[in-house]
Parts: structure tokens; sequence; C-alpha cells
């Protein structure tokens, strides 16, 4: 078998990871013509180029991303093997996950994952954006987009939005309307649409990437439009409008997993309203061809059962 120069492989899969010759080099602590010397070498070797430079940026062409997807696994795979040979037990793992569902449900739980399986290093990437699925962004992710064939996927939760306000401005909100706090939030008939749409709604840019887009389908799971004299504050992200929520200054739509775990879940009231669902299902995916890597499957029973725990994902989901 003839392989390829095996000093430059971690060179090339830093630098695909980085894009970024200055910064492969920082990370591997050479010098950056060292760095081109080695992506030469191999280039020379394979035939082929590996890299595109567009004015100031890299990019990996498409043979390279290939090429890094292969070459990455298979170093992953290597530094197992002797990670085990060595009687080093502890796996790391990379998980890709959205910011909102990092920060409300996963992280807080994350001592438990640690205490049932110590065994396990996770490390978070976050993401803004649904993430590429590829070895070298993440081991495995949380996604709402289960369009990859080489990817297997476990279904977590479907998202719905209803709307939720702090319990001071909930005080306000029954005082306008003559309702009684305590029965009110227990009555899922007590709040219209137009009554809500009274008081200021805190809307989220990024669920459905328009200003207003959410409090747009809100209202048309009643059948309405947004009233023209409705007040609307607008955030980029869920939460930055639930903070504001928190701090009093409107009524917000939010989701199961932003409330489900933190303390301050108790410091909001969800509003005796109907709910709207959007149309994203979060998943667990890993790569199908890793599917025997008992650290990913680890992960993926844990939180499938957190998931149910949680309220998140019923028993029967599929």
């Amino acid at each position: 078998m003839k392989l390829p120069p095996l000093k430059a492989l971690p060179v090339f899969t830093a630098v695909a990871r980085l894009n970024s010759f200055s910064l492969a080099a920082e990370e591997l602590s050479v010098t950056q013509s060292a760095v081109s010397h080695q992506i030469k070498q191999l280039e020379t070797y394979l035939g082929e180029a590996l890299f595109v430079r567009t004015g100031r940026y890299l990019q990996l062409t498409e043979q390279g991303r290939q090429y890094a997807e292969s070459i990455d696994a298979a170093l992953r795979q290597i530094g197992k093997a002797s990670e085990q040979l060595r009687g080093h037990d502890r796996a790391q793992l990379r998980l890709s996950v959205f910011s909102s569902f990092a920060v409300r449900w996963l992280v807080p739980r994350l001592p438990d994952l640690q205490q049932a399986y110590p065994q396990l290093e996770l490390a978070l990437e976050m993401s803004s954006d649904v993430p590429e699925l590829s070895d070298r962004v993440a081991d495995c992710f949380i996604t709402v987009r289960p369009d990859s064939s080489a990817y297997s996927y476990d279904l977590l939760y479907t998202e719905r939005l209803f709307p939720v306000c702090s319990q001071r401005f909930w005080q306000q909100v029954c005082q306008q309307r003559g309702l009684d706090p305590l029965s009110a939030a227990a009555n899922s008939e007590q709040l219209t649409a137009e009554s809500l749409a009274s008081f200021p709604l805190l809307s989220t840019h990024s669920i459905y990437n328009r200003s207003a887009g959410d409090w747009q389908a809100w209202f048309a799971a009643a059948g309405q439009a947004i009233p023209a004299s409705a007040r609307l504050q607008h955030f980029s992200h869920m939460l930055l409008a639930l903070e504001a929520a928190r701090y009093h200054q409107g009524i917000a739509l939010t989701n199961d997993y932003m409330l489900s775990t933190r303390a301050d879940s108790a410091d909001f009231v969800r509003l005796p309203a109907h709910h709207v669902v959007t149309g994203d299902v979060f998943y667990f995916a890993w790569k199908s061809s890793r599917q025997q890597e008992t650290s990913i499957q680890l992960l993926r029973r844990w939180l499938r059962q957190e998931a149910i725990e949680s309220g998140l994902r019923s028993h029967s989901a599929t």
C-alpha cells in the first residue's frame, strides 16, 4: 500500500478546519512556510489542488473538501485506536448545537451527563445557523435539516411557539383585562389573539428569518392578521426576546426547551392562549458510517431519554 506524505496529513486537516495557513501554523507551533511546504508536497503527491485563494480568503476545492472528510475521519480513528490500546478509555466528542438549545436546555443538563458517563468528554460547537453536516465541523449534530443521506437521525423535538411574559407583566395583563391571575392562568380560553395585540409584542427575527414572522404565524393560526395598532419590538434571537420578556417589556413567543430547565423558568408565565407549530423538527444526527462508535451511541441514548423526561419528545415518537 502506497501512502501519501503522512506528516502532511495533520497539517492539511488543520488548514482545512481553520481556512488559514497562518492559524494552522500557530496551532501546530510551526512556521507558516512549513505549513505551505507540507500542503504543496501533499498536492504534488495527489496531483490535485486542495485549496484555492479568492482574494484574501482561502477555501477548499471540491476535491479538497472530499479528501478532508476522509482524512479527518481516518486520523480520528487512528487516534482513538491508539488511546484504547494505551488504556485511555476517555472519549472526546464534538457536538454542534444551536445556541438557544445549548444555553437553555443542554448546558444545564451537562452535569448529569458527566455523572452518568464520566468517560465522555463533550465539546460543544456553537451554531447560529443550520450547520453543515461534516466531520470537519463536528462528530455529531443537533440540526433541523435531516437532508444528508450519509447521516442517521433521531428525533428530539417538534417545535411549537406559545406566548409568555414575566410574572409582573402578567399581573398587568390581568389587571387590564379584569382577570384573576390564578384562575386565568389555568383557563386556556381566557385570552384571545385580539386581547394580546393590545400589549407590546416581542418578536424574534431568527425564527422565520423576517421581522414579525413569528407573530404573523401565531395570529394566522387564529385566522387573523396582526392588527395595525399592534406594538412590535424586534430582536434578532429568541434568547434576547426572552430576556426582554423577563424584564417586563412585553409578551414574547418561545418554545418548550427554552423553559424546560433553567431556574429562571419560574419567572415566566405561559399565557392561556393557543400555540403555533413552526415546522422545525430538531434531530440528533450522526454519520451512519460511525454507527458503532460507543461515544456517539451513549450521547444519542442520553439525549433521547432527556428529551422524553423533559417533555420535548414522547416515548412513541419516531
